[in-house]
C-alpha cells in the first residue's frame, strides 16, 4: 500500500506492450558502480524535479506506467541507467524507469522514525545543533519531506518546510533520514 503523506498515486495502466524496436537492452536489475552514460556513481540518490513523474516499467515512453508519483522534490534513488532514462526505486522499493529530465541533483530525505517507533517514537526531533541534548526546532512526523543541506556521517542538516509557518533550519540524526547512505558525508 501506497503511503498517502508521500502524495504518490496508482496511475492507470496504460493499453500496450513492450516497446518496440532496435538497440541493446537495458541493464535487467540495479547495477553498482559507475553509471555507463554519466559516469556518475550508481547507486546514488536524487529528487524529482516536477509533480508529476511517470515511472515505467521500461525505458522509453512504450513501456506501461507503474506509478505516477505526484511530489516534487521527492528523494528516489537512482540504480541504473539506459540511454535518457535512470531506473530508480522510492523509500518504499518500488523500481521502475524515469526520463532523466524529471530527476534533480537536488538532495532531499523522508524522515524514518526507525524500527523501534511507537507512541514515544511517533516524532523525530529535528535539533538546534547536533546533539541529543539541544533544544527542539520541531518535531517531525514520518514521511516529512526536508531539503538536505549538509551531513556529517552522524548527522545531517535539513531545512523543513512546514504548512502555515516559517521554513525550520536544524539538525536531524542521519539514520532517521532515507535519502541519504548511512555515514554519508554530504557538503
Amino acid at each position: 500500500m501506497r503511503v498517502p503523506r508521500l502524495s504518490l498515486a496508482v496511475a492507470a495502466m496504460l493499453a500496450g506492450g513492450l516497446a518496440t524496436g532496435a538497440g541493446a537492452a537495458p541493464p535487467a536489475g540495479p547495477e553498482a558502480g559507475i553509471g555507463p552514460v554519466t559516469k556518475l556513481p550508481l547507486p546514488r540518490y536524487a529528487s524529482l524535479k516536477t509533480d508529476r513523474v511517470n515511472l515505467r516499467e521500461g525505458p522509453s515512453k512504450d513501456h506501461r506506467t507503474l506509478w505516477v508519483f505526484q511530489r516534487a522534490g521527492l528523494p528516489v534513488e537512482i540504480v541504473g541507467e539506459f540511454e535518457t532514462w535512470r531506473r530508480i526505486r522510492d523509500s518504499e522499493g518500488t523500481e521502475g524507469w524515469v526520463l532523466h529530465s524529471l530527476l534533480s541533483g537536488r538532495r532531499t530525505a523522508i524522515v524514518n522514525a526507525g524500527p523501534d517507533k511507537g507512541p514515544e517514537k511517533a516524532s523525530v526531533s529535528l535539533r538546534a545543533k547536533a546533539d541529543d541534548g539541544a533544544d527542539d526546532e520541531a518535531k517531525l512526523q514520518t514521511g516529512v519531506i526536508g531539503s538536505v543541506k549538509s551531513c556529517t556521517g552522524t548527522w545531517c542538516r535539513m531545512i523543513v518546510a512546514l504548512p502555515n509557518k516559517r521554513d525550520v533550519d536544524g539538525y536531524i540524526r542521519q539514520n532517521r533520514l532515507w535519502g541519504v547512505y548511512p555515514n554519508e558525508v554530504v557538503e
